[in-house]
């Protein structure tokens, strides 16, 4: 067993209520298929911020249906469409942040997909650590694919006949929301087209301090 699958399977030995957060990325659909060998029933969180690409949206149905994904949609209680143009960040807060931490209360095991070569912000991600919620619940953060590369991840999916988001054929190399994805503006940088290059982070990996 290599190191990622084996901090899989212990932290899912370990679990009660795992859950998976899955933006459908390459990384993500990865991360989801290395959990469904062991875990077919693992609940696959999905961000529906109602900003994503229609071929988001297509791509996670056909995937779920191919798959058959315990898939579970989140979305704000009342979404603000267009509200990204007056403030990035109240819409990722409501539209992320909110509806993430509010779910995450019912799981003590999540596993994301973040890699440490993906930014800056997560150059120091550790694979598994405790993860503190607004409330003051604190749950385990695993990422398996910590230290592995982009040619891991599409050398993974291309061994295992995964297909991929075609956004990805069309240039985009982090795909979020549409009004706020673009093409990368540095290519040595593939979150550069997110934000308009203005923030690495939507806030949902963002630890929650506890008071001094």
């Amino acid at each position: 067993m290599n190191e990622t699958s084996r901090i899989i399977a212990d932290n899912l030995a370990a679990a009660r209520t795992p859950c998976i957060t899955s933006s459908f990325q390459a990384e993500c659909v990865v991360l989801v298929h290395m959990l469904l060998e062991i875990e077919p029933r693992i609940p696959v969180l999905f961000l529906d911020t109602v900003h994503h690409f229609a071929q988001t949206y297509t791509y996670r149905d056909e995937l779920a249906e191919r798959w058959q994904l315990n898939l579970v949609n989140l979305r704000a209680a009342a979404p603000t469409p267009g509200l990204w143009q007056t403030d990035t960040q109240a819409c990722c807060a409501l539209h992320k942040v909110g509806p993430l931490f509010s779910a995450l209360e019912a799981y003590d095991v999540w596993f994301t997909a973040l890699r440490r070569e993906q930014s800056p912000s997560r150059a120091n991600l550790a694979e598994s650590e405790p993860f503190r919620l607004p409330t003051g619940k604190t749950l385990r953060k695993v990422s398996p694919l910590a230290g592995w590369t982009t040619k891991d991840v599409w050398t993974y999916a291309k061994a295992h006949d995964i297909p991929l988001l075609p956004l990805y054929e069309l240039g985009y190399s982090s795909i979020g929301c549409e009004p706020c994805t673009s093409l990368p503006l540095d290519p040595a940088n593939p979150r550069s087209g997110r934000w308009q290059g203005q923030k690495l982070e939507c806030g949902i990996h963002i630890q929650i301090q506890p008071p001094q």
